[in-house]
């Protein structure tokens, strides 16, 4: 799938981070990826995050996956939705939807959720702290949009589900399959859908707070700290101590003295892009395990990739990479660095789910050490295409 009227350029100017947009339907051809028996069949397995809610007489409640085979046949008729996340894990159909995205870089992207909702249902009126684009992919729903909330916006009284109170639309659209509604962090929105077998599917996209980025690099500084060989000369020391006017005094002196201490040890930028490229391809849901029996035969490797046998990566691991210089890189691959990358090779490896490395490219220095240790980790596999692409189990072992 691509989508072939879309203005990326003019999306980005006026409507990415600053309001939502209705897209109708862009694609070169729209065809619904999963069917609503698949999708349920995920949300009865072990390992893969769902959520059913429904609303009854007292209102919305929530109830977690894995869920009963059985549970669908005794929901009755009130209305009722279901929500998978990241299904593009489990079906490569799903993750193409990935692709036409990718004007977001990569390390942005999270995961595909998919909702199949009854007539009537939905999840309520909230907001997110994400970018999600809901591309309409079986019936129709109703979407309507309110302004951008805070922190300060009134919510309902409701146990488990943020759900905002006195919701007030602003905008009101109802969206066919192969619709598009984007919407940016903050704004409210509702979605409920018209008629039977609704689905939809939300590519969200992550962002991390500064609280997040300041507890995880400040914990992992904290950590490379206490490992220091000479931990006395990172503690505090005050040889020009000069006699004070009152004992309990904190004086400014001092507490320059600390501060510094504490920004220089924050402060070296070549670490935090380390750590960060680590922590951002860290897995989220690391239950689809590619790595080998027996470690890869690194010559073996190196012969797989001289007779031009594609890669295929890890739909769980994600990949990223950093330029050193015009030539070189660090790649980022499920929360491991590897340095002294050639760039060539880490753009070919982070290019999407399939690689083929081209014949210069797979017998170059490095490259076949690289994909080994690649294989071993579990985030590429080579594919020699026994596989049946339309199976939905075909990216698990």
């Amino acid at each position: 799938m691509h989508l072939a009227r879309f203005d990326i350029a003019r999306f980005l100017a006026t409507a990415w981070q600053k309001q939502p947009l209705l897209i109708r339907n862009p694609w070169a051809q729209w065809d619904n990826p999963l069917e609503p028996d698949e999708l349920a069949g995920l949300a009865c397995e072990a390992g893969v995050e769902s959520r059913l809610i429904v609303r009854g007489g007292d209102g919305l409640t929530l109830e977690h996956g894995p869920l009963a085979e059985d549970r669908f046949a005794g929901l009755g008729a009130d209305p009722w939705t279901l929500l998978v996340q990241a299904v593009d894990q489990h079906a490569p159909q799903v993750a193409a939807l990935i692709e036409p995205f990718r004007f977001v870089p990569d390390w942005r992207i999270d995961d595909v959720m998919i909702s199949y909702a009854t007539d009537g249902a939905g999840v309520g009126p909230h907001y997110d702290q994400y970018d999600v684009f809901l591309i309409q992919g079986l019936g129709r729903r109703r979407w309507r949009v309110g302004p951008r909330c805070d922190a300060a916006t009134p919510r309902q009284p409701h146990a488990d589900l943020a759900l905002i109170a006195d919701f007030a639309a602003t905008d009101e659209w109802v969206l066919e399959p192969g619709d598009i509604l984007y919407v940016p962090p903050g704004f409210a929105h509702d979605g409920v859908a018209l008629g039977d077998d609704c689905m939809t599917y939300s590519i969200g996209f992550r962002a991390p707070s500064r609280a997040e980025l300041v507890e995880g690099w400040g914990a992992h500084v904290a950590d490379a700290l206490e490992d220091a060989v000479d931990a006395q000369a990172d503690r505090y020391a005050d040889p020009d101590l000069a006699l004070q006017d009152h004992p309990g005094e904190i004086t400014v002196q001092a507490l320059d003295r600390l501060h510094a201490m504490a920004l220089e040890a924050l402060a070296d930028r070549a670490a935090f892009a380390r750590w960060f490229g680590q922590m951002n391809t860290c897995a989220k849901y690391p239950d689809t395990d590619w790595r080998p029996e027996a470690p890869a035969d690194p010559q073996d490797v190196a012969q797989a990739l001289a007779q031009g046998l594609p890669l295929r990566r890890n739909p769980a691991h994600r990949l990223a990479f950093m330029a050193e210089g015009e030539a070189q890189a660090l790649l980022f691959a499920d929360g491991q660095c590897h340095a002294g990358v050639a760039r060539p090779l880490a753009e070919a490896l982070c290019g999407g789910a399939d690689v083929l490395l081209d014949p210069a490219l797979a017998g170059a220095p490095g490259t076949a050490a690289l994909v080994t240790a690649l294989i071993d980790q579990g985030t590429l596999a080579f594919d020699d295409g026994s596989e049946d692409d339309d199976d939905d189990d075909d990216w698990a072992d």
